[in-house]
């Protein structure tokens, strides 16, 4: 008996994560396996909510071409952890709503709901299958090569790293840019920050991971002698740097909240390292928090991670239509010369509440073979452009379902 199916998307927007649910309503809708393709407004939340919506009007080629170059998360998310109490109810939507299959789109924190639920819905027999879709610009999920949003993201970075390289060094006097990259604990989008200068550019002269423990002495120490020989010093550093105790650096200028899987809220170390620049060395300095602007600037999307993110999202359904549950859709690397990758599956719980980090043999940056490795590994992430689709006016239009913004089809 044909089912239908639901997708939600869940955690921090990106670029292609519209992209991979382009994919599944594709692939969903031609199968003949399925029936209405429903979306979750807001993540599981919205299943709790019963905010739900028929995704059939968008399953037009001409709105999935919308879709998939629309930046953020077009039907909303949420940061919700599961717990027990929240089981029973969930399964009372999906079998009100006569959902077969739950498709969810996220990174490391939604993989653990994708893991509770399919736990949950095997233990109790009620055979809807649970699914996962990575999405998370920090490209820190375990098994997969890489993650969609990820080279979009290292794409943006890349750019507007050269324009404030550009920028910064056409006065000859000493000064000092810190530029602040996202990554809570990995370094994978500071390495994109960096790429300028391991392909053989001399800035940023100074590139800190969070999987190396920050020396704040070591650090201004290194300002110092670089600004005896060169007028401008530009640093591409991780908000999650830490020091030798692991302790955030420059913790006291943080709000000290967290979200709902406890995780700390950063930002503020750039500032905090221009202000101890600034304090100790006495020269012009600033500082740059790219923020939000990494994670959706479609301008800048690559075309071949949005391609990948499609394929990916048809991928869970041919799975899906195969009995697959309790799993992840993930990337393997089969070339880097020429660049070819084959889409495969993972146990979800080789995923969840876990993180990959920047590997050891990456962490000596001045070492030419690892700046080559990772020269290899960044770039085909970040190729192609994609022609966008335009109003009369010239202007990119977007793909609005939740009717919130203005548009102009």
């Amino acid at each position: 008996m044909k089912k239908n199916i639901l997708i939600g998307l869940s955690g921090g927007p990106s670029t292609a994560i519209n992209a991979s649910m382009a994919g599944v309503i594709r692939a969903a809708s031609a199968s003949s396996r399925f029936n209405t393709v429903y979306g979750a407004l807001h993540g599981i939340a919205g299943v709790l909510s019963r905010d739900i919506i028929d995704l059939s009007p968008y399953s037009s080629e001409e709105k999935l071409r919308l879709l998939i170059q629309t930046p953020a998360m077009a039907l909303g998310s949420c940061r919700k952890k599961l717990t027990a109490a929240d089981w029973p109810a969930i399964e009372q939507v999906f079998h009100d709503y006569d959902i077969g299959v739950f498709f969810y789109i996220g990174g490391n924190d939604s993989m653990d709901t994708v893991l509770q639920l399919d736990r949950y819905f095997k233990e109790n027999g009620s055979g809807v299958q649970v699914i996962g879709v990575p999405k998370t610009i920090d490209n820190d999920l375990p098994v997969t090569d890489h993650t969609p949003g990820f080279g979009s993201s290292a794409k943006y970075l890349y750019h507007t790293m050269h324009e404030i390289i550009r920028d910064s060094e056409i006065y000859p006097i000493k000064n000092v840019v810190v530029v602040e990259i996202m990554g809570r604990n990995s370094g994978w989008l500071t390495l994109a920050a960096g790429l300028e200068h391991f392909m053989g550019g001399v800035y940023p002269q100074i590139v800190a991971i969070p999987e190396i423990p920050f020396d704040e002495f070591g650090f201004l120490n290194q300002v110092k002698e670089l600004l005896k020989t060169e007028h401008t010093v530009i640093c591409a550093v991780s908000e999650g740097i830490r020091n030798h105790n692991g302790d955030y650096v420059g913790m006291e200028t943080k709000s000290g909240a967290v979200d709902t899987f406890g995780h700390t809220y950063l930002s503020g170390v750039g500032k905090y390292l221009e202000l101890q620049i600034a304090e100790k060395i006495g020269c012009k300095v600033r500082s740059i928090e790219l923020n939000v602007m990494q994670r959706c600037s479609a301008h800048l999307a690559s075309k071949t991670d949005l391609d990948e993110a499609v394929q990916i999202g048809e991928a869970a359904v041919s799975a899906a239509e195969a009995g697959a549950t309790g799993i992840m859709m993930v990337f393997e690397r089969t070339s880097n010369h020429p660049y070819a990758v084959r889409i495969a599956q993972t146990d979800v719980s080789n995923v969840a509440n876990l993180a990959k980090d920047v590997p050891e043999c990456w962490h000596d940056l001045s070492d030419q073979s690892v700046r080559d490795e990772i020269k290899q590994y960044l770039l085909p992430l970040m190729q192609g452009e994609l022609e966008p689709i335009r109003d009369k006016t010239g202007l990119p239009v977007f793909l609005d379902i939740r009717g919130i913004h203005s548009t102009r089809e």
